[in-house]
């Protein structure tokens, strides 16, 4: 099944509301399901509480970093009203560096050039250079190195000079 077919099934899922999907043909099997799908509630009464199940996902930052001090939720508020976010703009794997001994592209008080290349997102095994489209200085960076980055995820907070 090629990629372009895969992507048709889930804007058609999407659509219609279908939670998951099971394809098996010549070509091979394929078993897409939706995690951000809302279940319908029933008016039952509870009999037992058994704990919730376990979904196989990626830990993302802000289920493994420590809840922000009062301080720093008011400084990161007092840069996001004054930030511009460089978002992902693919799925893939986030990188500061060319390679794991370089030094990193940017760090926090670095000014960026409109064209410059701020990081790197590997999506399926290609190295995508991503580039910075304003001029600013970097107040804040959003993700850890090595860590998995969705569509749209802010990787960077600039300061617009």
């Amino acid at each position: 099944m090629e990629l372009d077919d895969i992507k048709k099934l889930m804007e058609l899922m999407e659509e219609r509301g279908v939670i998951e999907l099971e394809i098996k043909n010549a070509s091979g099997e394929i078993r897409l399901v939706r995690e951000n799908h809302r279940v319908p509630v029933q008016a039952a009464p509870i009999l037992a509480v058994s704990p919730p199940p376990t979904v196989a996902s990626l830990p993302t930052q802000s289920v493994i970093a420590p809840p922000p001090s009062p301080t720093e939720q008011t400084q990161t508020t007092a840069a996001q009203l004054h930030g511009v976010a460089i978002p992902s703009p693919m799925v893939g794997t986030f990188y500061r560096s060319p390679g794991p001994d370089a030094k990193p592209y940017i760090d926090i008080g670095s000014v960026v050039e409109v064209g410059e290349v701020v990081c790197i997102v590997e999506a399926m095994k290609m190295m995508n250079e991503i580039q910075s489209e304003i001029r600013g200085r970097v107040i804040k960076i959003m993700v850890e190195n090595g860590k998995p980055v969705e569509y749209g995820q802010p990787l960077f907070l600039l300061e617009p000079l």
